[in-house]
């Protein structure tokens, strides 16, 4: 067992504006595999599949993997990271996103 986090973080754009914020994302992936204790910073795009035929509304996602739990804890603190979000998810008028879901994991028992 490790002591690592990994983090799923998915974002339903708004219609119309899955390009803009999928760049705007991927622009966030050199800055945060700068960080220490960034693993893996990785934004993903939904594709169909016959394995997978559903559909989420959640198309854009991040796949994270931290060293700590503390470094997942820095990393929520950058102003970029704390910008992107009031501005692309909180506040109506600048929202690139409908919805946005951030969910946490470890590989612990």
């Amino acid at each position: 067992m490790s002591k690592k986090l990994y983090c799923i973080a998915e974002f339903a754009p708004k219609a119309g504006r899955e390009q803009e914020l999928f760049e705007l994302l991927m622009s966030l992936e050199p800055l945060t595999l700068r960080e220490d204790g960034c693993v893996r910073y990785r934004v993903t795009r939904q594709v169909k599949h016959q394995q997978a035929p559903t559909l989420s509304k959640f198309s854009i996602v991040f796949n994270e993997e931290w060293a700590s739990i503390e470094a997942f804890e820095e990393h929520c603190k950058q102003p970029y990271i704390a910008e992107f979000f009031k501005k692309y998810v909180e506040t109506p008028e600048t929202a690139l996103t409908d919805d946005c879901n951030v969910r946490v994991f470890s590989d612990q028992i």
